[in-house]
C-alpha cells in the first residue's frame, strides 16, 4: 500500500509535493520519495523513513521546477528494507520518465523474464514498479517511433500497458519535456482522482484529502482502465484505454486504509465506517442481549466511526478508553515479540475509570494477525473491566490479498482455517463478534449506486481479476522468505498504518 501524488502549476511544485505527501502519510511510512523536473532535467531525492525525515530544507531547494511527483512507500513486493527500492523510479529512454505507483502486479516475475529475453531491458531490484516502469517506456517506443508523441500515442502505450500487466495499479509518470501521465487498472482496485486549484494548478493523488488539504477541487476519480495525459501547456485529456472495465475498488481502503475525510469513487469513507457500524450493531444484538454491554470503547483510530454508531444503535454509552501515544515507532518493526509487545503498551494506554467494574465492548476496525488484539483484551482487563468482548467492523480476514495490502500469505491471518470461537479462546476475549461480509459489501455499496462490487479478497476469497493462482501465492511467500530471516519476515508482516498499530 502506498500513497502517490503528482502536479503541475505555473510554480515550483516542491512544497506542494511535500505537503500533499504529508496527507498521505497513512498510506506508508517506510519511504518517502519527490521527483520534480525542469526543462528535460529530473531532480529526485528519496530515502526511507517519514516524509517529515526524509525531505530537509537542502533536500527541498535540489527541487526545482514546475511539475512533479511523489511517493510514500509501505511495501507490499520486492525488498522492504532496500532504499533502491524506493520511489519514485526513473529510466532515461525513451524521453525519461518517472514513475510512482500504488497496487502490485501479480505477474511481476514472468514479466522481468520477459522483459530481459524480449524487450531487452535490465531489470535491477526486485520491484515490481521498476517492471512496470519499463514496460511503459518499451510500449510508448513502440508507440512514438518516428512520430511526435501526442496523447494518441501515450494512450496507446497505456492500452498497450494493459494488456501486458495483470494486478492492480494506480500510476503518476512524469514524461521529460511533454507532462504528466496517470492510469488506473481496469477493475478500479487502487485509487486516483484529480482535480485543481483555483489558480489552475493540476493534481492527481490517491485520496481525496491530498487535494482539498493543498488548495485543490476535487473534479473526479478515474475510471477504471482510463488513462488522463496533461500537457505542459495544463491541457488535460483523457480516454478510456481497456475494453472492458468495471468499478470494484478495495474494501479494506473503507474498513481501514484511507483516512476517514476522504471521498474515493463517490462513496464517503467516514460515511461507510458508520454504515458498517450500523451492521456491525445488528449482529451484536444478534449475538448477546445489549443489557449485557456497560460502554462501547474503540481501539484507535480508524475504528471510531464504527464504534459511535454502534453505541448509538444498541443504546450504551461511547467512550474513549485508551489514549494514543502517536510519538512512538511502529510496533511491527521491533525485533522479537517480546519488544513488540513492549511497543504496543508504549503506543495505546487504557483509562482505568472507563473499564474499571464494567461489561465492555471494544471495537476494532479489522483484525487481521490478532497478535494486538489480544495484547489490548489483557490490557482491558488489567485496568479492572469485568467482561471484555471484542467486536470487529470487518468480517474475519480468512485469504492473503495480492492486490496491493501486506497479508499475503495465509499463514499470517488468524482467521484462516480457524472457528470464531477459536479466535475468541486465542484472543481472551469473553466474546468476540464479527462483520457479516455481505452486509458490509451491501452497506457501502449503497453510497454508490451502479457499483460493479468490491474487491474484498481476503474476507470472501474471490479475486476479481481472475487470473491469480496458486503460484503466484508460492512466489510471493518465497520471496518474503528469501529477502529477510524469519524474525524479521515475521515483524515485516504486521499491517502498521493510519492507526500506529499492527493489526
Amino acid at each position: 500500500m502506498c500513497g502517490i501524488v503528482g502536479t503541475l502549476a505555473a510554480s515550483p511544485v516542491n512544497q506542494l509535493l511535500y505537503d500533499a505527501l504529508l496527507l498521505l502519510q497513512h498510506r506508508g511510512q517506510d519511504a518517502a520519495g519527490i521527483v520534480t523536473m525542469q526543462g528535460h532535467k529530473c531532480f529526485m531525492h528519496k530515502a526511507r523513513g517519514m516524509v517529515r525525515d526524509v525531505f530537509r530544507t537542502r533536500n527541498m531547494r535540489a527541487l526545482p521546477g514546475n511539475i512533479g511527483l511523489g511517493q510514500v512507500r509501505y511495501p507490499t513486493a520486492g525488498n522492504a528494507y532496500s532504499e533502491e527500492e524506493a520511489q519514485p523510479f526513473y529510466v532515461n529512454a525513451p524521453f525519461g520518465i518517472v514513475l510512482v505507483h500504488n497496487g502490485n502486479l501479480t505477474n511481476a516475475h514472468a514479466l522481468k523474464d520477459e522483459l530481459f529475453a524480449i524487450d531487452r531491458r535490465h531489470i535491477n531490484t526486485e520491484s515490481d514498479t521498476e517492471v512496470l516502469i519499463n514496460v511503459l517506456a518499451h510500449e510508448l517506443e513502440l508507440a512514438a517511433r518516428d512520430l511526435p508523441l501526442t496523447p494518441k500515442e501515450i494512450f496507446a502505450a497505456v492500452r498497450a500497458v494493459q494488456k501486458r500487466i495483470k494486478g492492480s495499479y494506480a500510476v503518476i509518470a512524469l514524461i521529460a519535456g511533454q507532462g504528466l501521465l496517470a492510469f488506473r487498472d481496469p477493475y478500479g482496485i487502487r485509487p486516483l482522482c484529480f482535480g485543481k486549484s483555483a489558480g489552475g494548478e493540476f493534481m492527481v493523488a490517491s485520496e481525496s484529502v491530498a487535494l482539498e488539504g493543498t488548495g485543490h477541487q476535487l473534479e473526479r476519480d478515474l475510471a477504471p482502465g482510463e488513462a488522463l495525459f496533461v500537457d505542459m501547456a495544463g491541457q488535460v485529456h483523457t480516454e478510456q484505454c481497456n475494453d472492458h472495465p468495471q468499478l470494484n475498488p478495495c474494501m479494506f481502503e473503507f474498513v481501514y486504509l484511507a483516512r476517514p475525510d476522504s471521498v474515493m469513487d463517490g462513496i464517503s469513507v467516514y460515511q461507510a465506517r458508520l454504515n458498517m457500524g450500523e451492521t456491525l450493531a445488528q449482529r451484536v444484538i444478534s449475538t448477546m442481549p445489549p443489557s449485557e454491554i456497560d460502554v462501547v470503547i474503540p481501539i484507535p483510530e480508524s475504528s471510531r466511526p464504527s464504534a459511535m454508531q454502534l453505541a448509538h444503535r444498541i443504546g450504551k454509552p461511547y467512550r474513549e478508553g485508551f489514549v494514543k501515544n502517536r510519538y512512538v515507532g511502529r510496533t511491527f518493526i521491533m525485533p522479537g515479540q517480546g519488544a513488540r509487545k513492549k511497543s504496543v503498551r508504549q503506543k495505546l494506554n487504557a483509562i482505568g475509570l472507563e473499564f474499571k467494574g464494567r461489561n465492555v465492548l471494544l471495537v476494532d476496525d479489522s483484525i487481521v494477525r490478532g497478535t494486538t488484539s489480544k495484547e489490548i483484551v489483557q490490557m482491558a482487563r488489567e485496568a479492572g473491566a469485568r467482561k471484555v468482548y471484542l467486536a470487529s467492523a470487518a468480517p474475519p480476514v480468512r485469504f492473503p490479498n495480492v492486490y496491493g495490502i501486506d497479508m499475503p500469505t495465509a499463514e499470517e491471518l488468524i482467521a484462516h482455517n480457524r472457528s470464531v470461537e477459536e479466535i475468541r479462546a486465542y484472543i481472551g476475549a469473553d466474546a468476540l463478534i464479527y462483520q457479516d461480509v455481505d452486509a458490509m459489501k451491501r452497506v457501502v455499496a449503497a453510497l454508490r449506486p451502479g457499483l460493479a462490487g468490491f474487491e474484498a479478497s481476503c474476507f470472501d476469497g474471490h479475486y476479481v481479476t481472475g487470473d491469480v493462482s496458486l503460484d503466484d501465492f508460492k512466489a510471493m511467500r518465497d520471496q518474503r522468505t528469501s529477502q529477510s530471516g524469519e524474525d524479521e519476515a515475521d515483524a515485516r508482516s504486521r499491517l502498521a498504518l493510519q492507526g500506529g498499530g499492527e493489526r
